[in-house]
């Protein structure tokens, strides 16, 4: 497969594993499960934001907090899941989520693209290592891509921050 582009379907077989957050108490931990993304994204409108690493200072500091705050807008034009996935395991995502705020009953979700799967497939890596790229999709419920964008540099968050995926909707 490559890179996915705006009027393109949703690839099918995309698979991604996550360890459901079940408690916000961060000594309990999902068992990590297969997430069957081309099926689970079916008759919804996802946002899909890929990070080079949890916890590293671009992605912990200026990526995800933007759409753990702006959620609701996102809701409001629409969107029913942001799904955020990573290099890491799926236990660290676990993790992760819990410090940004998600919970049990959250609408956004943090997944590991199992040894970047999805963005090796993409053509779509960061260039450090086997770490994903930075980038941003937006998915509607038709299954129908409307707007998928991978950051020039690693560092960088203009084309898949929340503000601009937000302008896109």
């Amino acid at each position: 497969m490559s890179a996915v582009t705006a009027g393109e379907q949703f690839p099918g077989g995309v698979k991604f594993e996550w360890a459901p957050i079940t408690s916000p108490d961060p000594s309990v931990c999902g068992i990590p499960q297969t997430y069957d993304a081309s099926e689970e994204f079916k008759n919804k409108k996802v946002v899909l934001v890929s990070v080079p690493g949890a916890f590293t200072p671009g992605c912990h500091a200026n990526h995800v907090p933007p759409y753990m705050k702006d959620f609701s807008k996102l809701q409001e034009k629409g969107v029913d899941l942001v799904v955020v996935i990573g290099f890491n395991d799926a236990f660290v995502m676990n993790g992760w989520g819990k410090v940004n705020g998600a919970g049990p009953d959250s609408k956004i979700l943090f997944m590991s693209d199992t040894k970047s799967h999805f963005a090796k497939s993409m053509g779509w890596m960061a260039g450090v290592g086997e770490r994903n790229a930075r980038f941003a999709m937006i998915i509607e419920k038709s299954g129908i891509v409307t707007y998928a964008e991978k950051e020039d540099s690693i560092g960088g968050v203009s084309v898949s921050g929340a503000d601009v995926v937000l302008s896109k909707l």
